[in-house]
């Protein structure tokens, strides 16, 4: 990624394609200039910042490419803190081409990935968590999502993470302190109190690292396998969710081959639902790699829904199936289905000592969407029990998580160095250790492989 901050760099910032608009923007030292060299109306020049003007774009020898209005952004005051220009053109896809080269022409480069937001970074505008958040803000897809998002654009994280990494850098300030007068044997930094501060850390990071299922499933939607027998109605269950036909059908045990996935949002959060192939001894070489797909979607799955059919699937059979099937440590659902044709049956008779409870038990009929909407909320719940993770800083990304297990890991052995006495060099290796990787989420130490690998997700125009 080309890193060069003096240049003007321009893009479209709006999606490729035929539309009413498109969006050109440019920023960089003199890029307002350089658009008023080809722009037909004010003196861009000498307007204020956050103006809008009505002008034509003219390429060199005069000829109108298009009438735009102009935006000016003058620096800081804009989203990189430079001069930022944007064009709004008509949609047209040659019109934009043919603007975007007029610039290229005259003094402009291409930007990369992410430039925008990266410059926005290197000039202090947001740190790099915030910048992240940015691309799963445009990437967002549900309301969820989207809070996640808007969440740690606004910076909540970052404040708990540099909360967390000044209280240690304090602490190392007075073991580097102590290091200088080794031949002393002084102590500035009471042990203590430094004990007391790591495992405080040691908690709030522990709980991060736990809210990352959770944010992990808020941002990419809740995996959800559907599961169970041949002909147990997973099929039908799913066109009940979805209310559409969306798969096939059939009496026919082993309709369903291969897995199908589709998502639908409940209350703002996306779900994942995957139908998969009836478990059972494979009778061909295709049902054996559709079971086979079956049982990979359950080991990844964030939910299980496990579909009984309540006419010939006995208690014992599911005690059979649940141990076969699920290692145990999934969150799953027993649905018992078919209760239209079987509508005497007993729910408790399904619970299974220490593994399937009253909890787990949802009794249905796919066929004629019996307790679909209850199943909804419940499954709503499942991932959303608790109403004050509104109010919670949640772990969305896995490189924020990664850092932060290696913090973890560092501040631990932290408190083994206290406990066993060594020497401060040795801590203060440790506590530097945690500083740095505190210090990857949100930018107070990076890479340039780091930097390029972060922006490089991002769009062009972005």
């Amino acid at each position: 990624m080309n890193h060069l901050q003096n240049d003007i760099i321009i893009a479209l910032a709006t999606p490729p394609g035929v539309g009413a608009i498109g969006v050109i923007r440019l920023s960089g030292k003199g890029c307002i200039g350089l658009v008023n060299r080809f722009f037909k109306g004010k003196d861009l020049e000498q307007c204020q910042s956050h103006t809008i003007h009505l002008g034509k774009i003219v390429d060199e020898k005069g000829g109108v490419l298009d009438e735009v209005l102009a935006s000016i952004f003058i620096a800081p005051k804009s989203y990189t803190k430079e001069d930022v220009v944007e064009l709004s053109c008509h949609g047209s896809s040659y019109i934009l081409g043919q603007i975007v080269q007029l610039f290229l022409r005259n003094g402009a480069r291409s930007a990369d990935r992410g430039e925008f937001t990266m410059r926005a970074f290197l000039n202090g505008q947001l740190d790099l968590s915030q910048a992240e958040a940015v691309a799963d803000l445009i990437a967002s897809d549900s309301a969820t999502s989207h809070d996640l998002a808007m969440r740690q654009m606004r910076g909540g994280f970052s404040k708990t993470i540099g909360a967390l990494r000044q209280e240690l850098i304090d602490f190392a300030a007075l073991i580097e302190l102590e290091l200088d007068f080794g031949e002393e044997d002084v102590e500035f930094a009471d042990r203590g109190r430094l004990r007391s501060l790591v495992i405080n850390i040691q908690q709030v990071i522990g709980e991060l690292l736990t809210s990352f299922y959770l944010g992990n499933v808020m941002k990419n939607g809740v995996a959800t396998a559907i599961v169970g027998r041949p002909n147990a109605g997973k099929s039908t269950l799913l066109n009940a969710l979805l209310n559409e036909e969306r798969a096939i059908v059939s009496a026919i045990a082993g309709t369903t081959r291969d897995t199908i996935e589709e998502t639908m949002n409940i209350n703002g959060l996306v779900f994942r639902f995957i139908d998969t192939a009836g478990i059972r001894h494979a009778q061909d070489e295709i049902e054996k790699i559709g079971i086979e797909r079956s049982m990979e979607k359950i080991s990844k799955a964030d939910l299980v829904l496990f579909v009984v059919d309540v006419t010939t699937t006995s208690p014992a059979d599911l005690a059979a199936d649940l141990e076969k099937y699920l290692s145990g440590n999934e969150k799953f659902y027993i649905l018992l289905n078919k209760m239209d044709l079987n509508p005497y049956v007993d729910a408790v008779q399904y619970h299974l000592e220490g593994r399937v409870t009253a909890d787990h038990i949802i009794t249905t009929s796919a066929l004629h969407k019996m307790n679909i909407d209850y199943l909804k909320t419940r499954l709503y719940e499942a991932v959303v029990s608790d109403a004050s993770i509104q109010d919670r800083t949640l772990v969305t990304n896995a490189r924020h998580y990664d850092a932060l297990h290696k913090s973890h890991e560092s501040l631990q052995r932290v408190l083994l160095g206290l406990d066993t006495r060594v020497t401060g060099d040795f801590i203060a290796m440790d506590i530097r250790q945690a500083l740095h990787h505190l210090g990857e989420i949100t930018g107070s130490i990076s890479s340039e492989d780091l930097l390029d690998s972060i922006f490089s997700r991002f769009c062009i125009g972005k």
